[in-house]
C-alpha cells in the first residue's frame, strides 16, 4: 500500500490507532448509509472495519486509505480508489471527513493527492465520483479539483431506507 504526500494531509494505510476515528463517525447521520463504517460503536467492530480497509486492494476492489494530518499524522477521514471497473480504463473515487475537521480543507487536499497519484497508474483514464446533490461540501471539493457534473443519476442508490439521486462527477487524464 502506497503513502500518498498531499501537502497538508498524507494518505496512509488504516492503522489500530485509527479506531478513534472509526468509533467517531459510528453515529454520524450520513457516513454510516454510505459505507461500510460499522454503527455499533464497539471496538472490535472498529478493528474489523480497519483490518478489511487493509485486504481491498488484495481483494482487487481498491485502495483505502486514511487522510491524516502530515503533521501529527491524526487521522481525519478516508478516502478511496475503487477499481472494479480499471478494465474500461475508470475508477471510482469516495472520501468522508469526521465532522470535526469537515471545512478545514482537509478532503480537498486528499482528493487532489488521491487524483495525481491515480493518474501515474497507467490503466486510469477516468475518474467518478458520486454526490448526493443535498452535500454540496462534498461536490463543491470535487469542483474544486477539477471534476465536471455530468449528471443526475436518478434513484442511482439506496441510503438507509431509501433511494436517493445522485450526481455523477468525471475527470479524465
Amino acid at each position: 500500500m502506497p503513502v500518498v504526500p498531499a501537502g497538508r494531509v498524507t494518505l496512509r494505510r488504516f492503522a489500530e490507532q485509527d479506531v478513534d476515528l472509526v468509533l467517531a463517525v459510528a453515529d454520524d447521520p450520513l457516513i454510516p448509509l454510505v459505507t461500510t463504517i460499522p454503527t455499533s460503536g464497539t471496538v472490535p467492530d472498529a478493528l474489523a472495519w480497519v483490518h478489511r480497509q487493509h485486504r481491498r486492494l488484495t481483494d482487487g476492489q481498491g485502495c483505502s486509505f486514511a487522510i491524516a494530518e502530515t503533521e501529527t499524522d491524526r487521522a481525519v477521514g478516508q478516502i478511496g480508489l475503487w477499481t472494479d471497473q480499471i478494465s474500461y480504463g475508470r475508477a471510482s473515487i469516495g472520501y468522508w471527513v469526521a465532522a470535526p475537521y469537515r471545512g478545514h480543507g482537509y478532503a480537498t487536499a486528499a482528493l487532489r493527492g488521491l487524483v495525481s497519484w491515480a493518474f501515474r497508474l497507467t490503466e486510469v483514464e477516468r475518474l467518478e465520483l458520486h454526490v448526493e446533490p443535498s452535500n454540496e461540501g462534498s461536490w463543491r471539493t470535487a469542483e474544486t479539483c477539477g471534476f465536471v457534473r455530468e449528471g443526475l443519476l436518478r434513484s442511482w442508490q439506496r441510503v438507509g431506507d431509501r433511494r436517493r439521486d445522485f450526481y455523477v462527477y468525471g475527470l479524465v487524464r
